[in-house]
């Protein structure tokens, strides 16, 4: 059991990073979800550099645990924004079936992050 959370554990980190390098390369399709009174390509590259260096530090043992309460806690905010992109009149992820997808995907890693987080 412990390899396996081993293997989870880093294959979140390298979601993470993944995904924070696709901010800088896709930002369109994350500024979106972002409310417009906020200035949304500063925070969607703040939100870049915040998952790389999460999904970075799951990889070095001293800050795994922090890192993966961090990846806990950012999946638990952004959870309200796909909540909200499935009610919306034209969803930010494209279309209503995939935001309603997308909300369960949320809710797996929201455990995912548990799971690797909990001792």
């Amino acid at each position: 059991m412990k390899n396996l959370k081993l293997i989870l554990t880093y294959l979140f980190g390298v979601f993470m990073i993944l995904g924070g390098i696709n901010h800088f390369i896709k930002p369109e399709m994350y500024t979106s979800f972002i409310p417009n009174f906020l200035p949304s390509l500063v925070i969607n590259y703040l939100i870049g550099i915040i998952e790389i260096a999460v999904g970075v530090c799951v990889f070095i043992p001293r800050y795994r645990s922090m890192a993966t309460l961090g990846i806990l806690l950012m999946m638990l905010v952004f959870l309200p924004l796909h909540i909200f992109d499935v009610f919306k009149e034209n969803p930010a992820i494209g279309s209503h079936q995939a935001a309603l997808i997308r909300l369960p995907v949320q809710f797996l890693f929201i455990a995912w992050a548990w799971f690797i987080h909990r001792r």
